[in-house]
């Protein structure tokens, strides 16, 4: 009764409207009574998709040459190969998809023989066009042939809307973004080869039949796919195909409703994740290149504004000194602009990007790497710079950002408009110097062959949170849905003195388990007390720790890496504590161990956590 309960307020919350779309999506595709299933191409290369191009841009620019020697999968996993990939393969067990030769719909969602099948997506996101692009500009031949090369196999073993490469609307709208602007950096997007037309409209027509079942999703489905057809609309209208004029327009509306639906006044994205936020900063930034290239109308002032603050929620999130940022949120290894090959996890060539296109202003006034993609795509670095960060309290979002001195603190609240991905409320992420020494778990896969890995990397015990009786604060209703979305009490947004930062927030369960957490960040100590109550058997607190050497005081409750100390107090016994080993994930299906701190205790009561880095350089 209880979970049929969670069931029915979970659906009214994620609207019924986008039920209804999804349902009815689904049941068309099942019976083929869908558009998309009456889609035929017989789409044809016979020329390059690229013409041959004298050097045009500044053999200065540094191009990112990731994919020139090598196969680079989500930011880490490299295989050294100059052919074409295996566009059907799991490289990461070798094992190939069979039925290539099948209608897209007709392909099930998951295959335990594959595995998670971004991982055959993943090489078909066209990152590679990008880079090859950039070297063809700078008079590179041998980087024209392959980028023709590879485009005329991916054709050859990817007929339209047969196998698995087409079956997400999504990585589709990703190619057609990464093509068009390659298009620019060869000045090839006034005339480009008729091959190229062909293959975009291709695309456009199997991305445009589906926009309402990605609009239903209320996250990056749907500005990816609503900046495809306005990207690829638009060029091909620029052509004089008035035929496309229908995508533009569709683009362009989408692209106004989910700016407005989906980002919050406080900037935070609908997803709750600080890299599908840097996927939509990267669409809209796209978009809005792509625009100025084609002298197109603005978009309304509103949807400038709503990007302007999301662009400064990202910058607030990043370390300065590596551009890391904590690992919040669901992470499915995307980088949607690389165009510097600066690591996967260096999120300020993003930033600075959205910063100058939205906010007229530098989010970094030194010359760096994070000023690559704006000498590619031609835009002038602002004098203007972003206000220093301070903290602030995301009303919308559900986050207290503590900053003092070079300390960081994310606070995790649950303020739930849109569906969670992770129980992680109340979880700490602790930052200082750029170091990350109270971390989140991350991802890890969204399709793990081993079930209990990817529950484990989503759910509660791989937060710096405290978990009742071994179950996640929510439960699962599905494999991407959590229910009985918590909600916020007690909540102090920020309460700042020369002492310290304070800030605080609780919640009450489905199940009665009772929790509220106050954080004070002082000069050279993290306080955080817990009170915690309404649980039968046990509560566990976590402390996912940096990794290294600890050496544990089980008497006095303290433990030490040599620099920094970490000490717990309880109103009540104590009956665990100790450090055992947890996994986090950086990088998409790569996963290191790391020592996790675990406190246990069998009554309501409170604990008080000291994290003192007064030992820090």
């Amino acid at each position: 009764m209880i979970d049929l309960l969670a069931k029915i307020k979970t659906a009214y919350a994620l609207g019924l409207t986008n039920l209804w779309r999804v349902y009815a999506y689904k049941l068309s595709l099942k019976l083929g009574l869908h558009p998309v299933c009456r889609l035929k191409s017989n789409f044809i290369f016979e020329n390059d998709f690229f013409y041959k191009v004298e050097k045009i841009r500044d053999s200065k620019l540094k191009v990112n040459l990731q994919w020139i020697d090598q196969h680079i999968y989500f930011g880490w996993f490299k295989k050294k190969d100059t052919d074409p990939p295996q566009w059907h393969q799991n490289v990461f067990n070798q094992q190939f998809i069979t039925d290539i030769e099948k209608q897209w719909y007709e392909i099930a969602d998951f295959d335990s023989k594959i595995g998670d099948i971004k991982t055959i997506w993943e090489a078909s996101r066209f990152d590679w066009v990008l880079g090859f692009s950039q070297s063809v500009a700078q008079g590179d031949q041998n980087a024209l042939v392959k980028l023709n090369g590879w485009l005329k196999d991916w054709c050859k073993h990817n007929p339209p809307y047969r196998g698995a490469n087409w079956k997400c609307g999504q990585e589709a709208s990703i190619r057609v973004m990464h093509l068009c602007v390659a298009t620019s950096f060869l000045d090839q997007h006034k005339a480009p080869s008729g091959s190229l037309v062909q293959f975009v409209d291709v695309h456009l027509k199997r991305i445009a039949p589906t926009i309402h079942y990605a609009i239903a999703q209320n996250n990056n489905h749907g500005t990816s796919e609503a900046a495809a057809l306005f990207i690829g609309g638009s060029f091909l209208v620029s052509l004089g195909h008035k035929k496309a004029v229908k995508y533009q327009k569709v683009g362009r509306k989408w692209l106004e409703n989910r700016a407005k639906r989906l980002i919050e006044k406080d900037g935070t994205f609908s997803q709750y994740s600080v890299n599908y936020h840097r996927v939509m900063l990267d669409t809209y930034s796209m978009v809005e290149y792509w625009r100025r290239l084609l002298n197109l109308p603005k978009f309304s002032t509103k949807l400038y504004s709503k990007l302007a603050v999301a662009s400064h929620w990202l910058l607030q999130m990043i370390q300065v000194r590596t551009g890391d940022t904590p690992n919040l949120g669901t992470n499915d290894g995307a980088r949607l602009l690389p165009l510097s090959a600066t690591d996967y996890r260096d999120f300020r060539p993003s930033v600075q990007l959205a910063s100058v296109l939205f906010k007229q202003q530098s989010a970094y006034t030194e010359e760096g790497s994070w000023d690559i993609p704006l000498y590619w795509l031609k835009l002038e670095k602002p004098v203007a710079s972003t206000p220093a960060l301070k903290s602030v309290f995301l009303a919308q979002g559900g986050y207290s950002l503590l900053h003092k001195n070079k300390a960081f603190v994310l606070f995790n609240i649950p303020n739930f408009k849109f569906r969670p991905s992770q129980a992680d409320a109340l979880h700490v992420d602790f930052w200082f110097n750029g170091e990350n020494l109270l971390r989140d778990a991350g991802t890890y896969s969204y399709n793990s062959e081993n079930n209990d890995l990817s529950q484990y990397f989503s759910g509660t015990k791989s937060h710096n949170t405290i978990q009742f009786d071994d179950h996640d604060q929510m439960p699962r209703l599905s494999r991407f849905l959590l229910g009985a979305w918590l909600k916020a009490k007690q909540i102090i947004p920020l309460n700042i003195s020369k002492k310290g930062i304070i800030t605080a927030c609780g919640y009450l369960n489905d199940k009665k388990n009772n929790h509220h957490r106050l954080i004070e960040l002082c000069n050279q100590k993290l306080l955080v007390t817990d009170t915690i109550s309404g649980f039968n058997e046990k509560a566990v607190l976590r402390w996912r720790l940096k990794p290294g050497e600890w050496l544990i005081d089980k008497k006095n409750k303290i433990i030490s890496n040599g620099i920094h100390e970490l000490n717990v107090s309880s109103t009540v016994h104590i009956i665990r504590f100790e450090i055992v080993e947890g996994w986090e994930s950086h990088y998409y299906l790569k996963k290191t161990p790391l020592p996790v701190l675990e406190v246990e205790i069998s009554k309501s009561g409170q604990l008080v956590t000291e994290y003192n880095f007064t030992g820090s350089p």
